[in-house]
């Protein structure tokens, strides 16, 4: 990436090539680590005899409020999900606000309540916290960063490059369904309230897969740049192929629709509430099950291979 001259671009934050190269030219080089050069979305740290999840994200989404959640438990979700990808448990949470001058304090109290009942519901507490005013017209009502740490059991590694070749690569439900709620939300295009986010925690679900063994490979929660830019994550990590079988993927009718409207393919639309697990062949059929029989997973599907 030729950086002379050149400027931050939107590409740089959509989860993508660009947002890869960003990252790995201008940071990675310099902060080169063990735990750093995964390029995971959560590090893995030893702490004693025992093994700590520690991941950090920021949240800019408009709109702040949308069908299916905000940007309040959207933070925790996220945080506690990337934590979750590496097999951790999460146990607590940062919390830092960026606040514009003008910004309601009622639709703040929104917010924190809904982080809150995220919170609560997730099982993790937010123990730490920051809180920054900026200037109006300098920032964009409100943005949220949170960070999480959560333990690993002992003797899991799961990781990016963990695929191996002939394992089965599942999706927990289906795709695109948060990120048309956004794009439909923000053009007032969603009369009949019928496009909802997907965001929720899947800490829950991977305890139930992971409680099959050495079986899962690897976690991926497919946000920014969605399904496909996962899996490229993943087949680039684990130096693989991955043939997807494009009929599998389930893609809500109505999602489908939408996307052919705005010109989107669902594909690289985030989610905020599913996963990707790849998994030995025989445990195809099982982790179908366990995903199956777990809230909002009730379209869980095998959609490629290894």
């Amino acid at each position: 990436m030729k950086m002379g001259g050149a400027t931050v671009l939107m590409d740089h934050g959509s989860g993508g090539e660009a947002s890869s190269a960003l990252i790995k030219e201008l940071f990675v080089t310099r902060l080169s680590n063990n735990a750093l050069d995964g390029m995971d979305d959560c590090a893995v740290l030893p702490f004693g005899g025992s093994s700590l999840a520690f991941s950090t994200d920021s949240f800019v989404v408009d709109p702040i409020f949308f069908p299916g959640g905000d940007i309040g438990s959207l933070a925790v979700h996220g945080t506690v999900n990337d934590i979750a990808m590496r097999g951790g448990i999460p146990l607590f949470l940062s919390l830092s606000l960026i606040l514009e001058e003008g910004f309601p304090i009622a639709d703040l109290d929104r917010v924190a309540e809904s982080i809150s009942m995220a919170a609560r519901e997730a099982g993790i507490q937010i123990v730490t916290g920051d809180t920054k005013v900026v200037p109006r017209g300098k920032g964009d009502k409100v943005f949220i960063n949170t960070s999480g740490i959560g333990l690993v059991p002992p003797g899991l590694d799961i990781r990016a490059s963990g695929a191996r070749a002939g394992d089965s690569v599942i999706v927990s439900g289906t795709m695109a369904d948060h990120g048309v709620a956004i794009l439909m939300a923000r053009s007032g295009m969603d009369h009949e309230g019928i496009f909802l986010s997907d965001s929720a925690p899947l800490h829950r679900h991977v305890e139930k897969l992971l409680a099959r063994g050495e079986a899962v490979h690897v976690l991926r929660d497919p946000t920014r740049g969605g399904l496909a830019t996962a899996l490229n994550e993943i087949a680039a990590a684990s130096q693989v192929d991955i043939e997807v079988w494009e009929e599998r993927i389930p893609v809500r009718p109505h999602v489908a629709r939408a996307c052919e409207l705005l010109g989107m393919d669902p594909l690289y639309l985030a989610n905020e509430g599913k996963l990707v697990a790849v998994v030995a062949p025989e445990m195809e059929e099982k982790a179908l099950s366990l995903l199956r029989s777990m809230p909002g997973s009730g379209e869980a599907q095998c959609v490629g291979r290894v």
